[in-house]
């Protein structure tokens, strides 16, 4: 059985190398065509052109009549060509028929008789003198854009609005840049998905948030797989496996299946004990340990491994807070690198309290604004999520502590609002001072107590 590698000899990363690493080890992955369907939110790799012109065929913008010369109008069946002082009932987006020179609206013609007690058009109730102009009520061929114009350019990010044009259009797929499809391998025989955990068990805080997480990190969220503890469901779970398609139901399409990973998220497991099993699963599959341990509290034993196939594992560590916080610090700069994004920059808040340092450790703490100071949260212990739930960001606490007042390294939650933006020194210097301000407090301030 072969050995996981660096056993016994952890070097653990630091939190601002760790979180470069996962950003520089991976490439973005190839544009390709997508369907429509599929295309919402992605970025437009090349320029969506109209394959024909758009519309392609001359159409009424009412129902009514399509008309040919002056009134009144011989009554023709639809779809015939019309010769002059002819008429066929059209409705709206209706072909124009050939010799057709404008609709007449339904409201502003009436069917009467001529002479010999024939039925003709005529013109009547709301008709405007004039009516119809030559061309009116007809919305010609071309009208929105004609054959190979650029319809989206490339880069745009795709909205509905996009979307429906394309399909307009009568494209069926979009170029699109690469974006990372991430399968979960989540694990714990001590897990419940259901109801109240007994003693001894645990709710799964995974299965139902991390791939919504994993999308807001730019990821494409996959399957989930639930394994037991042993090895021999590790080694199974993490091999690569063609996907394989179920006989279709209602609705369903055939021949679609999930394309190959390029990212597996796995819960628990990257621990040191006899059954943690991930590193040593990496190994026998012949990987390689790209992140083993960041110097960061919570979520330090996370692993970032790259397996033979290309597929990258991120190994979060069995604890709610804990794997948050891995995923953060390695899942997000990863995912961004995979989906021609970029390292977010981390920002500064100023801390509302001093915290003392922990040498050699940095501490990720989740906060609150408070009067613009960044409260360390209630509730944030590994296994907890009470703390974050009601976040505004993470503070980076370095190893050698952060005073009152000081700034300290921040980024916000994926799914909250930005952090401010620090404002260059020579633009406060701008700023005229108040000549009443409050007095600052001299000492340590606990916001706890604001925390909600």
């Amino acid at each position: 059985m072969t050995e996981a590698p660096n056993e016994g000899h952890h070097a653990a990363h630091t939190w601002h190398e760790a979180r470069q690493r996962a950003f520089d080890v991976a490439t973005p992955i190839p544009s390709g065509p997508v369907p429509l369907s599929s295309a919402l939110g992605r970025t437009l790799a090349s320029d969506a052109l109209a394959v024909q012109d758009m519309p392609h065929y001359a159409s009424s913008a009412m129902d009514g009549w399509a008309i040919s010369g002056s009134g009144p109008w011989i009554l023709s069946e639809p779809g015939q060509r019309l010769a002059p002082h002819q008429a066929s009932p059209i409705v709206t987006g209706g072909l124009i028929p050939p010799g057709a020179k404008a609709v007449l609206r339904s409201e502003s013609g009436v069917i009467a008789t001529d002479e010999d007690g024939l039925p003709v058009l005529a013109l009547g109730g709301s008709a405007k003198p004039g009516e119809p102009r030559n061309g009116q009520h007809i919305r010609k061929a071309a009208e929105e854009a004609a054959e190979g114009d650029v319809l989206l350019k490339a880069g745009t990010v795709l909205n509905p609005a996009h979307i429906a044009l394309a399909a307009l259009a009568g494209l069926d797929h979009l170029v699109v840049l690469g974006k990372p499809l991430v399968r979960f391998l989540l694990t714990g025989s001590e897990v419940v998905a259901h109801g109240v955990p007994l003693p001894g068990q645990v709710r799964d805080t995974f299965g139902p948030q991390l791939g919504a997480v994993v999308e807001l990190l730019g990821g494409i969220a996959g399957e989930q797989l639930r394994v037991g503890d042993s090895y021999e469901e590790w080694i199974d779970a993490l091999q690569d496996t063609e996907p394989t398609l179920d006989e279709p139901g209602p609705g369903d399409h055939f021949g679609e299946a999930e394309p190959p990973a390029d990212v597996v998220i796995t819960t628990g497991g990257t621990g040191r004990s006899g059954t943690d099993h991930l590193r040593k699963a990496v190994a026998e599959l012949g990987g390689n340990l790209l992140i083993d341990g960041i110097a960061m509290r919570p979520g330090h034993p996370a692993v970032l491994a790259e397996l033979p196939d290309g597929r990258f594992v991120v190994g979060l560590p069995g604890n709610p807070l804990a794997a948050m916080m891995a995923l953060f610090t390695v899942g997000g700069p990863l995912l961004a690198a995979l989906g021609h994004g970029r390292l977010e920059e981390v920002g500064e808040v100023p801390c509302g309290t001093t915290l003392d340092a922990e040498p050699g450790r940095t501490r990720l703490m989740p906060f609150k604004l408070v009067y613009g100071l960044a409260s360390p949260a209630n509730h944030a212990g590994p296994g907890m999520m009470r703390g974050l739930a009601g976040a505004d960001g993470v503070m980076v606490v370095p190893p050698h502590g952060v005073q009152l007042g000081e700034a300290v390294p921040a980024f916000a939650v994926p799914w909250g609002k930005a952090l401010p933006v620090p404002k260059a020194p020579e633009e406060k210097s701008r700023k005229a001072v108040p000549r009443q301000q409050r007095k600052a407090p001299s000492g340590p301030v606990d916001w706890s107590a604001l925390d909600t």
